[in-house]
This record gives C-alpha cells, sequence and structure tokens, in this order.
C-alpha cells in the first residue's frame, strides 16, 4: 500500500535540512539568558534567525518576536483589546472595536468572542462564494470605535488568498490598526510587510516544513502592544518565557530553505493541482470545488462530493494510506459542517462532502493518480449506501 500524505496544510514534515540543523542544536541546552559562554552561544543563534526571519518578510529584527505558535500570537493580538495595561493595550477609551471575517482560523474567532465577553464590541464581515472579502464593506463597517481590523491573509481550508495591501490600506486610511494572521501564507507566497503595510502578522514554522510549538508575531515599530504572558525580561519584555532555542534554530532552516524552494514549489504545485483538478472532473461527477479559482495557495484544493459525508471518506481514504483532512486540523474533532464552506454560501450537506487535500513538497503525480484511482471506488460505495445521493448529470450540469 502506498502512502500518500495531503494534509500539508494540517502540518508539514520536517524538512531534511530542518531535521538536521535540530539535531546539530541539540548541545545548545544554555539558557539564552545567561551570561555564560554557553548562554551567549544560544542567544547568538537566536538573534540570527531573528534577523533571518525579519529578512525574509522585509521587516527589521528588533520588530519580530518569537512566540510558542501562529495560534498564540493571533491571541496575542486580539486579546490586547482587553488588555489592563492601558499604556501599551490597542484599547482606549475611544476605541475598543475589532472587525474580522467569518472564515478566520478558530483562534481567532474565539479570542474576538472571549474579548466581546470582556466587552469590545466584534464585527464580522462577510466573503463571497470563493471567500473574498468585499473590500467596501470594510470601508462601510470601520466606525470611530473601531481599533483593529484582523484578516487572514490565505484560508488554511480553501487556500483563497486576500489582497491584504488593499484591506489594510482602508484600515490604515481610517486610522486603524491591522492585523493578518499568515501562518498559511509566509513561505509559500512572498510576504513584504513594508509593501503591504500592515501593523502586526502572525506566522509559525510547522506549516514550512519546520517544527511545532515556534511561531512568530510581527509588530510594526510604534504599534501598541501587550504581553500575551507576562514575567521575565525574554523578547524584550514582550513575551515571557525561556526561549525555545531547539525550535527557533529549526524555525530559520526552515525558512531558509523557503528562501530556496519557494517560488518553484509554487510554479510546480500549481500544475500539480491543475493535474488533480482535471482528472477528477473528468472521472468523478457530481462534485464541487470551493476556493478562488486562480487566486488560491497552489498546494490547496478543496472539494464537495454530492452524497457522501466528508468524514468517512477520509477514513476510507486513511485504510488506502492516504491522509486528507475535513477542514481545518484545529476543527477536526467537531462534527459541525466547516463554517468557512458555510461563510462562502455552500449548504450544510455539500459542506459535509467536503475534503481538503493540501499538496507539499513530497507530492507527486504518481501520489494524485493512486489517490483519484482510490477515490474512484471509494466513492461509488459510499453513495451506494447513502440515502440523499442522488445523482445529477456529468459534471454537475
Amino acid at each position: 500500500m502506498r502512502n500518500v500524505y495531503l494534509d500539508h496544510n494540517a502540518t508539514t514534515p520536517l524538512h531534511p535540512k530542518v531535521r538536521q540543523a535540530l539535531t546539530e542544536a541539540f548541545d545548545l541546552f544554555g539558557n539564552p539568558s545567561s551570561i555564560h559562554e554557553l548562554g551567549r552561544k544560544a542567544r547568538r543563534e537566536i538573534e540570527l534567525t531573528r534577523q533571518t526571519l525579519a529578512e525574509f518578510i522585509n521587516a527589521d529584527p528588533e520588530e519580530i518576536i518569537f512566540v510558542g505558535s501562529g495560534s498564540e500570537a493571533n491571541n496575542t493580538v486580539i486579546n490586547s483589546l482587553s488588555c489592563c495595561s492601558s499604556h501599551c493595550s490597542l484599547k482606549n477609551d475611544n476605541r475598543s472595536e475589532v472587525i474580522t471575517t467569518r472564515i478566520e482560523h478558530p483562534c481567532v474567532l474565539e479570542a474576538a468572542r472571549c474579548v466581546a465577553d470582556r466587552g469590545a464590541k466584534v464585527t464580522y464581515l462577510s466573503v463571497n462564494k470563493h471567500g473574498l472579502v468585499n473590500p467596501d464593506e470594510l470601508q462601510e463597517k470601520i466606525s470611530d470605535k473601531t481599533v483593529l481590523v484582523s484578516i487572514m491573509m490565505a484560508n488554511n481550508e480553501i487556500g483563497t488568498i486576500q489582497d491584504i495591501q488593499n484591506l489594510a490600506e482602508i484600515a490604515r486610511k481610517k486610522g486603524v490598526f491591522f492585523h493578518t494572521d499568515a501562518v498559511q501564507a509566509v513561505g509559500k507566497i512572498p510576504v513584504d510587510v513594508k509593501k503591504i503595510k500592515v501593523d502586526f502578522l502572525s506566522f509559525s514554522a510547522h506549516k514550512i516544513y519546520g517544527p511545532k510549538g515556534i511561531g512568530a508575531l510581527y509588530v510594526k515599530k510604534g504599534s501598541p502592544f501587550c504581553p500575551f504572558i507576562r514575567g521575565g525580561h525574554q523578547e524584550k519584555g514582550r513575551r515571557a518565557g525561556t526561549e525555545n532555542t531547539l525550535g527557533i534554530v529549526a524555525f530559520k532552516e526552515s525558512i531558509l530553505q523557503r528562501k530556496i524552494e519557494m517560488i518553484e514549489e509554487e510554479i510546480r504545485l500549481n500544475k500539480l493541482k491543475t493535474f488533480f483538478q482535471t482528472r477528477l472532473e473528468s472521472e468523478i461527477d457530481d462534485l464541487e470545488f470551493n476556493g478562488m479559482p486562480g487566486n488560491s495557495l497552489a498546494g490547496t484544493l478543496n472539494v464537495s462530493f454530492d452524497g457522501v459525508e466528508g468524514e468517512a471518506l477520509a477514513l476510507y481514504l486513511d485504510l488506502e494510506g492516504i491522509a486528507v483532512s475535513t477542514g481545518s486540523a484545529c476543527s477536526s474533532g467537531s462534527l459541525d459542517p466547516s463554517h468557512v464552506l458555510l461563510a462562502t454560501g455552500i449548504s450544510p450537506e455539500k459542506a459535509h462532502g467536503s475534503i481538503r487535500f493540501s499538496l507539499g513538497r513530497s507530492t507527486t503525480e504518481e501520489d494524485i493518480n493512486y489517490t483519484v484511482d482510490k477515490l474512484i471506488p471509494i466513492l461509488a460505495k459510499l453513495r451506494e449506501i447513502s440515502t440523499v445521493y442522488k445523482p445529477r448529470n456529468k459534471n454537475g450540469k
């Protein structure tokens, strides 16, 4: 049986160079805050990584804060709305509203609910059938009470890429701070913070062939900031806790490898996704592709199959050695249909029958062929026993 991993948006395997860097860093056990040589050695590696990450997104090194994950980075920004220290909080007497979208990652949505419970107003933007935010709606919804707009750069379920530069410009002209969750974007598409002019940006290592447990938050110079984790002086007092030296060193290597491979990989994955899409369209009836054609992550393909449950389909594929997802890995324990797909106007039935295939650097054409070959009989079996499946004409027409 062939093993095919098509769940790269959930997490990625370690790049061989990252694995090597991680192994070589095992002796960096010194506390980076210690003044002795072992501590200074760890500190040098951390600062070198900070510089590497900053250069990759065209930031200044002091604008990069190391955190435990993309979720922590997102929570750090949004929870600044209810920070107890008014001198460093986003919130002030006149502004306490955050605007976000209905298709954000669960960590953003849950953080937004949390600050709403503490008295902040939260406004949610709708999206069109492709998952795109309407800039006119953002323009309309921003008020004199708005302090922060948080819109993800690339969606983790359908891959749609937002025009963050334009959306951030709308916020900036209104005197509103802008945050983007770029966890699915950094390392997959070019990101230049000076070009898009955001105030806060979150990214993570484990989506780009680095380890789990290490992320970063970009905070533009002059932006208000409130620590989410308090305690020691680490990260210049912006994030307490002894730094994860091993994770940070590995993060650096994952970024270095992205500098080498990213552009070529995007081209290859776009071709592979087109090949995948073509085979599915020509050989399987009653399916629909979700997301934005021509404006989505190269490795993301979200498909709704009529008459089946996505969870059942994913389990059957797993028995054939094929790893896929029905949506965000952080929501995989829920039986509710994808909030992202529902926000795009898809019916709950179609949302329940959706699978996210996410390709990566190791995915081959042979993997795609194997997946489609196994998918065809599995779909036929599930549809045969379905009590709701009603075949449409070829290709849904």
